[in-house]
């Protein structure tokens, strides 16, 4: 028997609500009226992930955008979120309750068990402070979090580095995922902060849409307006393949992915399908591959090759790849001999799961994403390699970033 989504999401929201709801009756709320009140205003919120999983299921996630499919999910998800960090406390509790009933059923002295019993009020309002802090903190994710970007600096070492490209620089913008915005305003305040930087090139490391190539034509015009002095470069992320849309027919899924690249071709993007370009800067070269989509789990698959886009690149004085996904450079880029003069590789793919903690005064981050992926943020060194992951611009799924803003990255080299 197969069960829908909807249904077995609705089944574990229901769960959740109704052991934090047993906990609110029993042991978080003492008085009566007061008891009514917080019961029947926890009902009313927790009523918003009911209306969005059935707004989901009639309007469908396809066709339903803008800000109303943006605030109703994202408000739901962290109403949902919240309970779900509230529920580690109310089960250490129950454990303290049932130990504690174990340990004095036998006992003449029930008072003594009372008394222990009122020691678990630490974690009622544990978990109503942690339910409480995470529902604001996502909400904020929502409505701020999502749009704020950051962009960051940074510096690439090589050896015996030609001067010219010390003067070179480079903006990676990454994972765009344009259908899931409502509107073109966060695409124009990245574009303003990219041409701020008036760079050499632009590399954009795939995932521009979520599921169609349609999706891009409202903001063609904003795309379109990115200033460069010499080229932007374009690879393909999993999501470009159109494989997390139902098609008729294996012809409609090319068309779409044909479509997709038009559109890049359109902006004036030079995307790259396992091939390279080189660049002369006097007698030194500049070699840009970019290879499509390279994942090393069973999901997405390896559709790029690296080997046919390196050919002709392998003895350039500077050496730079567009790969989608990060495990592309942990498990061929740095372990494959005959790549070891790649320099550096530009990836995007995890967000950063748009949730976490960076402190970069004390080199400290922390994400969900590095559970799945070892290099999902930042700069990473392998001998003479490096890894840049970008953290996206975009978002799905969640809509809002929390702790992990949306990026533009920024290069130079010495």
């Amino acid at each position: 028997m197969r069960f829908s989504p909807f249904l077995i999401i609705t089944i574990i929201v229901f769960f959740v609500d109704a052991y934090i709801l047993y906990h609110l009756k029993q042991h978080i709320v003492d008085q009566s009226e007061y008891k009514r009140k917080v019961i029947f205003g926890y009902i009313v919120i927790s009523s918003i992930t009911y209306i969005a999983i059935a707004s989901m299921f009639f309007l469908g996630n396809k066709n339903w955008i803008g800000w109303s499919k943006n605030i109703l999910l994202g408000t739901a998800q962290a109403i949902f979120i919240a309970k779900l960090f509230m529920v580690p406390f109310l089960f250490l509790a129950d454990i303290i309750h049932l130990f504690s009933w174990l340990l004095y059923k036998n006992n003449a002295e029930t008072p003594s068990i009372q008394n222990g019993m009122s020691r678990l009020t630490f974690f009622y309002k544990a978990a109503l402070l942690v339910g409480g802090t995470t529902f604001a903190g996502f909400l904020y994710g929502v409505y701020k979090g999502a749009y704020n970007i950051k962009t960051n600096y940074i510096k690439i070492k090589k050896n015996n580095l030609p001067q010219i490209f010390k003067q070179l620089k480079i903006v990676q913008i990454s994972d765009l995922h344009v259908g899931s915005f409502p509107n073109a305003k966060h695409l124009e305040n990245m574009v303003n902060k990219i041409n701020q930087e008036e760079a050499d090139f632009v590399f954009f490391t795939g995932d521009l849409v979520n599921m169609k190539a349609d999706e891009v034509e409202p903001y063609l015009e904003v795309l379109s307006k990115i200033k460069v002095k010499k080229q932007v470069y374009s690879i393909l992320g999993n999501h470009d393949y159109g494989t997390y849309h139902e098609w008729n027919s294996k012809q409609e899924e090319r068309e779409n992915l044909v479509s997709l690249i038009n559109f890049q071709k359109q902006l004036g993007w030079k995307i790259l399908m396992d091939e390279h370009e080189i660049i002369n800067y006097g007698a030194h070269n500049l070699a840009i591959i970019g290879i499509q989509y390279w994942g090393h789990s069973l999901r997405f698959g390896k559709i790029g090759n690296l080997n046919k886009a390196y050919q002709g690149a392998e003895h350039a004085d500077l050496q730079l790849l567009l790969s989608h996904d990060p495990s592309h450079f942990d498990y061929e880029v740095s372990k494959d001999e005959k790549y070891k003069n790649i320099d550096a590789t530009f990836a995007g793919h995890t967000h950063g799961f748009q949730f976490g903690v960076e402190i970069p005064k004390l080199n400290f981050q922390w994400s969900p994403s590095q559970y799945v992926y070892p290099h999902w943020g930042g700069l990473y060194q392998n001998k003479n390699q490096y890894l840049y992951v970008n953290r996206g611009m975009g978002y799905i799924g969640y809509p809002g970033r929390l702790g992990i803003p949306p990026e533009i990255s920024v290069f130079s080299f010495e």
